[in-house]
């Protein structure tokens, strides 16, 4: 009666109004978007994910954190307290684009001012399109001390998605140190130069095993049986098929991920619909996101390895181990075959192979424009300046400023940064990508590229030899605020008059994460659509640490009010912080 009335009210007031096509209107459920809400504390505990004990970053005493569930288009909150006591802390929302909330993508010194001890900060944004994401600390190197966690976003009430399966399960990977971030920075910035090396363990779900009888260990730290670092179990049930979303936060090493006996069918990267392929081996890069579909189809009496292996660098860390356990065998019962091994780890053939193999699903193809207004040539190269070792683009080295640049723009503080453009290439012609550089001196910078808004932009990633002989790395590279379409790998140096003939502009995947292979390039495209100032670096911690990356700014003018809970540092000292 009273949806009756209303509509009756209604189509007196505004004429056409059909009093039948109301009551229908009215008749048909919304799906309301929902607010998630959660209170996060951020501090050290001690704890031995791979059974040696130190300080660890955790929310609500966990790491990896929470994982935050949502449905596309809920908004997010998340009230952070940062009780680290010493420290600064930011967290970045990797892979959500932050439409119309530039500010709450939780870049220190690019999007706000760090959350200082003893400080609450709330990120408030819109999570807007479904799939697999990640959360991670965006201060120093504080990631590498276990301050991350995954995000899940599911299709609204009532839609399906193009595959289908049993159960959705997720798994984090990463790579684990023991010395503390701060030994670890104050080493790439000391002279003579202190690398971080290879971790100690790779981590599956935050679990590891390092060996404690390793010489120079202390014996009252490291202890084996400790239950912390027992392997991560992933409990299956026979016949069923799983999706696995799989995330990578690794701090340096690539990996290379596989299941004993099981094949994996690719359906998902960084958030958008691949064309199905079929692996044995997933590799998977810092700043990565997949969704792949497993059966348990093998034999239901025994469980299966899973496992992680460092590829890309030749490194000594054990594989991460965990287990698939075959219901109703005993979780922890190990399986009866040794471990897995995995590929070589300078083969980079499979791993080229496997990046040029992910297209967009028939169906959920986003067009890419077919042209692109301006190209910026990207040189990946290790320096040094004043005997310090840097990592560049086009031989800048870069540096965040005082004042984080959203402020900075919108207040008109250009003073707080260097407003000459980086350069946006370098001397192809004869610069030589195999050998080490003849002049390995770089400069300093922090001034940004800006873009016209609404523009097409191309980013050519050039990889290059480092100052050592015959080393070439890998650099996964994540673009913040937006997703890009892949439109190329190459191996050698990109040919600018001949190689973007070979751009697949037909059904290339959108990611926010991809790899330049080593000695070769990577070709992507975005629209600079999303007003605000976003970076774009390499998720190597040591790497981003030592300057490799870059900052975009599209649209500033058209950023709503700022809010005051940003500022705090730098020239916005001054500025009401509450």
């Amino acid at each position: 009666m009273a949806e009756l009335l209303q509509c009756r009210s209604l189509a007196k007031n505004l004429a056409g109004l059909s009093l039948l096509l109301c009551l229908a209107a009215i008749a048909v459920p919304s799906v309301e978007a929902k607010v998630r809400y959660h209170k996060w504390e951020v501090k050290y505990q001690y704890k031995s994910p791979d059974c040696y004990q130190k300080l660890v970053i955790t929310i609500n005493g966990r790491s990896p954190g929470p994982t935050i569930n949502a449905q596309q288009g809920d908004t997010v909150i998340v009230e952070i307290r940062n009780s680290l006591l010493l420290e600064d802390v930011a967290i970045h929302w990797h892979g959500i684009r932050q439409h119309g909330t530039p500010w709450a993508d939780g870049t220190e010194g690019v999007t706000q001012c760090p959350i200082i001890p003893g400080d609450t900060f709330t990120y408030k944004f819109v999570v807007d399109k479904p799939g697999t994401f990640l959360y991670h600390a965006h201060y120093g190197m504080q990631r590498g001390a276990g301050l991350y966690g995954l995000i899940k976003v599911s299709l609204p009430a009532g839609e399906s998605e193009p595959f289908s399966y049993d159960y959705d399960r997720s798994i984090i990977l990463a790579d684990w140190y023991h010395k503390s971030t701060y030994e670890q920075m104050t080493g790439l910035n000391s002279i003579p130069f202190v690398w971080v090396g290879e971790p100690q363990s790779i981590l599956i779900q935050g679990r590891g095993k390092f060996n404690c009888s390793t010489p120079g260990t202390e014996a009252d730290l490291c202890n084996a049986t400790n239950p912390e670092c027992s392997p991560f179990s992933l409990t299956v049930v026979p016949g069923k098929t799983y999706r696995l979303r799989i995330g990578s936060l690794t701090g340096l090493s690539a990996l290379s991920f596989e299941i004993e006996g099981h094949n994996m069918t690719v359906v998902e990267a960084d958030g958008h619909n691949v064309e199905p392929f079929v692996v044995q081996n997933l590799f998977i890069y810092s700043g990565e996101t997949y969704s792949v579909l497993i059966k348990a189809d093998q034999d239901p009496s025994r469980n299966y390895w899973a496992s992680a292996h460092i590829v890309s660098r030749n490194s000594n860390t054990t594989n991460g181990l965990g287990i698939i356990n075959y219901y109703p065998n005993h979780p922890k019962r190990n399986p009866p075959t040794s471990p897995l091994v995995g590929p070589r780890w300078n083969d980079t053939a499979p791993r080229i192979a496997q990046s040029q193999a992910i297209k967009a699903l028939k169906g959920y193809i986003h067009t890419p424009p077919q042209t692109t207004d301006r190209v910026i040539v990207m040189l990946n190269t290790q320096n040094k300046i004043d005997d310090h070792v840097r990592w560049s683009v086009n031989n800048v080295s870069f540096g965040l400023p005082d004042t984080p640049y959203l402020i900075a723009l919108k207040q008109n503080f250009l003073h707080a940064f260097e407003q000459t453009p980086p350069p946006e290439g370098y001397d192809a012609a004869n610069y030589d990508i195999y050998s080490v550089a003849k002049n390995v001196n770089a400069t300093t910078s922090n001034s940004i590229y800006r873009l016209k808004f609404n523009s097409t932009v191309d980013v050519i990633l050039q990889n290059a030899n480092t100052m050592n002989v015959n080393n070439s790395e890998t650099h996964p590279w994540h673009l913040h605020g937006h997703d890009f379409w892949v439109l190329g790998y190459g191996i050698g140096k990109f040919n600018i008059s001949t190689d973007p003939k070979k751009y697949n502009l037909v059904n290339p995947i959108m990611k926010n994460t991809v790899p330049v292979h080593p000695y070769g390039w990577t070709a992507l495209r975005f629209r600079a659509d999303n007003p605000g100032v976003w970076l774009f670096h390499c998720h190597i911690e040591a790497h981003f640490f030592q300057g490799m990356g870059v900052v975009f700014e599209e649209g500033v003018e058209k950023v709503g009010r700022l809010p005051t809970s940003i500022m705090g540092c730098g020239e916005t000292k001054r500025f009401f912080k509450p």
